[in-house]
């Protein structure tokens, strides 16, 4: 959640509709969900048997990924008088944080940090950028 939490204060700093708490939350439930799914394999192995029960781990992850691909398309507006949309990077960022979650879930700590440098990275440091290539060119 902490890490989820660096990508949502950005996000909460630019003032985009998801942020430090939706961001923390959606971190913390995929790492749930993910962590969750080798409990629930584990508890129905003791009751059916091995060979009645076919897990597939990958599923959790897909499962997640839908759900929170919903939470993201809810950030997402279109302003038809502007021709313009907005929320979409607000919604990379919280699938990217679902993935984040994912990665600490997995044990896979250094790759959580560093997907999550990378998300602050881009949405600071290519959005500085960006901003200064539009005032150049107008």
């Amino acid at each position: 959640m902490l890490l989820g939490a660096a990508i949502g204060f950005e996000r909460e700093v630019e003032d985009k509709p998801a942020g430090l708490r939706t961001h923390m939350l959606v971190a913390g439930a995929a790492s749930l969900f993910v962590a969750l799914g080798d409990v629930v394999v584990k508890h129905f192995d003791v009751g059916l048997g091995s060979e009645l029960l076919r897990s597939d781990p990958v599923r959790i992850i897909e499962a997640v990924i839908t759900g929170v691909s919903f939470l993201g398309a809810g950030t997402i507006i279109r302003h038809r008088s502007k021709r313009q949309i907005e929320g979409l990077t607000t919604a990379a960022s919280i699938l990217f944080t679902a993935g984040v979650g994912v990665c600490v879930a997995l044990s896979q700590a250094v790759l959580a940090v560093g997907v999550t440098l990378l998300v602050l990275l881009t949405l600071r440091g290519v959005g500085f950028v960006q901003q200064r290539l539009e005032q150049r060119l107008r």
